[in-house]
C-alpha cells in the first residue's frame, strides 16, 4: 500500500504567509484597479463611457476566469501550485502596466481640452490589453483558491479549526480592506498627483513581495492533492438522471438507492433530501448496472451514487441565492464607477489648503467602515447572539445578507440624493472652476460622498461576507475552489449586468427632456434618476431573496460510526 501521511495542521503559523500573500496582491492589484478608470480618461483619452465598459469587461472577466481557474485547480494543478503561477502572472501584468505609463510610445499625445484629444493607437491598445489579459489570468487562479487554500491549513474535524476557520474569514477580509485602503490612499495619490509611472511601479513591487511571501511559506503548508473535477460528476448525475427519467423512485430511496462512498473522499456524508426528486433516478439500480468489487459503479454514466445526487441538489440549492449575488454586486459596481466621476466635479479641497483629495481615494470610506465594523462585529456582537441564537456565527449566512440588501437600498437613495444636491448646486450657484473634459465643478464638498459610501461598506461587510462564507460552508468539501469561484462569477454578471443596463438607460433616456441621465457632464445629465432606479431593482431582489431564503434548505451531515471511519480515512490525505 503507498504510504501515507497523517496531516499536520499549520493552522495560525501559515496565516502570515496566506493572508501576507493576498494582502500584498490585493495592494498590488486592486488599488490600481480603482484608479483605473482615472487612468483611461486621463492618460488614454478615452471617453467616459468608454473607460466604463471597458472597466467592466476587465473586472467581469477576471471574475468569470475564475471558473476556469477553479476546474485546472480541482483537477490538475491543486491550489499551491495554482496560486503560485497565478501570482506570478499578476506581477508580469503589472510590470506591463507600469510600462504603458513609463514609456510615452505606448500611450496617446497629452490633451488639455476635449476638442483635440487623440484615442490609443491599436497598437498602444494592444499591449494595453496585453497587460489586463495577464491580470486576468491572475486573477482567475488566485481568486478561486486563496479563501479555501487558507482554509485547508485548519482542521476542520476539530472546534478549534472550526472556529478557526469562521474567524479566519472575517479576518481575512479586515486584512484586505486594510490593505486595500493604504492602496486606494497613498498609491492612488502617487498616481495621480506626482506620477503615473512611479505610481504603478509601486503596485508592481508589492506584487512582487506577494510572490515572495507565498511561496517562502512553502515547507508549513498543508497541500491536497486534486482528485479531479468535480464538475464531471455533475454532468454525470444529471445524464444518468435523464437517461432513467421513465423509472419510478422506491417508497424507501435513502435504504434501496445506490449509497457508494469511496474510501478516500474528503467530503462528509450528506443525508438524502426530497427536494429535486428526479435526480434520484441517477441513483437507481437496474439489472444493467455493474457494481466493481470495490463498490463502485461500473459505468459512472449510468449510475451514480446518493453521495453525488446531493452534491448536485447542493448546487441548485444555491443558484437562487447566487441570482440575488449578481443583483446586490450591481450596485457596488454603479457606485464604484460613479462616486469617482461625482468627486470629480464636486469640491474635493480639505478646508482652506490647496491639496485635493483624489477621486479614487474616496472609495477609502467603505473600506474603513469595514475595518472598523467587522472587528467589533467578530470579538463583541458575535460572542452576545450566540448566547441568544446558540449558532457560531451569531446569525445565519443569510440571515447576514438579507441585512446587506436592506442597508443597500437605504445606500443609493442616499447616493441619488447626493447627486442632485452636487448637480443643483453646480448650476445655480457659483462653481469652483471647470474642468476642461466635464464641465462645471460644483461647490458642494466631496465629503457629501461619505455617508452613501459607509453605508456601502457596511452592506458590504454583512452581504459579501455572507456570501463568501455561504458558498465555503453550502458547497461539499471538494467543491470549494467552484464555491469561490461561484462568487466570482456573480460579480462578473454584475460587471456585465452593469454595462448592459448603463447603455440601455443611456439609449432610451436621449429622447427624454432633459436628453441622455449619464453624459460626460454629470451637471447636463441626470446620474441621480440612475441611482434611484438600480435602488427600486435592488428593492425588488430584496423580496426575491426573501423568498428565496424561506425556501433554502442548509447543507447537512450525517454523523454515524460509519462515518466516523470516513473520517479516519479523509485525515489521511496525502501530501503533495
Amino acid at each position: 500500500m503507498e504510504d501515507k501521511k497523517k496531516i499536520k495542521y499549520s493552522g495560525v503559523k501559515a496565516m502570515p504567509f496566506v493572508i501576507g500573500n493576498e494582502t500584498f496582491e490585493k495592494l498590488g492589484t486592486i488599488g490600481t484597479s480603482h484608479n483605473l478608470l482615472v487612468y483611461l480618461t486621463t492618460v488614454f483619452n478615452m471617453k467616459s463611457m468608454t473607460a466604463t465598459n471597458v472597466l467592466n469587461i476587465f473586472n467581469g472577466s477576471a471574475n468569470l476566469a475564475t471558473l476556469l481557474g477553479a476546474y485546472l485547480c480541482d483537477t490538475y494543478f491543486g491550489r499551491y501550485k495554482t496560486l503560485g503561477f497565478a501570482s506570478v502572472a499578476s506581477f508580469m501584468g503589472m510590470l506591463l502596466l507600469t510600462l504603458t505609463a513609463v514609456i510615452s510610445e505606448l500611450q496617446p499625445p497629452h490633451c488639455d481640452t476635449a476638442e483635440n484629444c487623440i484615442g490609443p493607437t491599436t497598437g498602444q491598445l494592444a499591449f494595453l490589453i496585453g497587460a489586463l489579459a495577464f491580470l486576468v489570468i491572475g486573477a482567475g487562479g488566485i481568486r478561486p483558491c486563496n479563501l479555501a487554500f487558507g482554509a485547508d491549513q485548519f482542521d476542520p474535524k476539530t472546534e478549534s479549526g472550526k472556529r478557526g476557520i469562521s474567524s479566519f474569514f472575517n479576518w481575512y477580509y479586515f486584512t484586505l480592506t486594510f490593505a486595500v485602503m493604504v492602496s486606494v490612499t497613498i498609491v492612488v495619490y502617487v498616481q495621480t498627483d506626482i506620477s503615473w509611472g512611479i505610481g504603478l511601479a509601486i503596485p508592481a513591487v508589492f506584487m512582487f513581495i506577494s510572490c515572495a511571501l507565498f511561496f517562502l511559506g512553502t515547507r508549513i503548508y498543508v497541500m491536497v492533492k486534486p482528485q479531479g473535477s468535480p464538475l464531471a460528476s455533475l454532468v454525470q448525475v444529471i445524464v444518468a438522471a435523464i437517461a432513467k427519467r421513465q423509472l419510478e423512485l422506491p417508497e424507501k430511496p435513502s435504504f434501496t438507492l445506490f449509497d457508494y462512498v469511496p474510501d478516500q473522499s474528503i467530503n462528509s456524508k450528506l443525508p438524502h433530501t426530497d427536494q429535486f426528486r428526479c435526480l434520484d433516478n441517477a441513483a437507481i439500480i437496474t439489472n444493467n448496472d455493474k457494481i466493481n468489487p470495490e463498490g463502485s459503479a461500473t459505468d459512472p454514466w449510468k449510475l451514480c451514487s446518493v453521495q453525488q445526487v446531493e452534491q448536485v441538489k447542493c448546487v441548485i440549492r444555491v443558484f437562487p441565492i447566487w441570482v440575488a449575488g449578481i443583483i446586490y454586486n450591481l450596485s457596488a459596481v454603479t457606485m464604484t464607477n460613479y462616486t469617482v466621476f461625482q468627486a470629480l466635479q464636486s469640491n474635493r479641497s480639505l478646508g482652506t489648503s490647496n491639496f485635493k483629495i483624489p477621486a479614487a481615494s474616496y472609495s477609502i470610506f467603505p473600506m474603513l467602515a469595514m475595518t472598523i465594523w467587522i472587528p467589533l462585529y467578530d470579538r463583541i456582537i458575535v460572542p452576545k447572539l450566540r448566547k441568544i441564537t446558540g449558532k457560531d456565527g451569531g446569525i445565519t449566512v443569510l440571515q447576514k445578507m438579507g441585512i446587506g440588501l436592506v442597508l443597500m437600498v437605504i445606500t443609493l437613495i442616499a447616493c441619488g440624493l447626493v447627486e442632485h444636491m452636487r448637480r443643483v448646486i453646480a448650476l445655480t450657484k457659483p462653481a469652483l472652476g471647470i474642468d476642461p473634459k466635464r464641465g462645471a465643478i460644483s461647490s458642494l464638498s466631496a465629503m457629501w460622498l461619505v455617508l452613501p459610501l459607509t453605508l456601502s461598506g457596511l452592506s458590504e461587510a454583512f452581504s459579501m461576507i455572507g456570501l463568501v462564507e455561504f458558498y465555503y460552508k453550502q458547497f461539499p468539501e471538494n467543491m470549494r475552489s467552484i464555491g469561490a469561484a461561484f462568487l466570482f462569477c456573480g460579480l462578473a454578471g454584475s460587471n456585465y449586468l452593469s454595462s448592459f443596463i448603463q447603455s440601455f438607460v443611456d439609449k432610451m433616456s436621449r429622447g427624454s427632456k432633459d436628453g441622455s441621465w449619464l453624459k460626460e457632464d454629470l451637471n447636463k445629465g441626470r446620474l441621480d434618476y440612475f441611482y434611484y432606479l438600480i435602488a427600486g431593482l435592488e428593492l425588488v431582489n430584496l423580496f426575491y431573496f426573501l423568498m428565496c431564503a424561506k425556501w433554502y434548505r442548509y447543507r447537512e451531515t450525517i454523523s454515524s460510526s460509519l462515518d466516523e471511519s470516513i473520517e479516519e480515512k479523509k485525515s489521511e490525505i496525502a501530501l503533495v
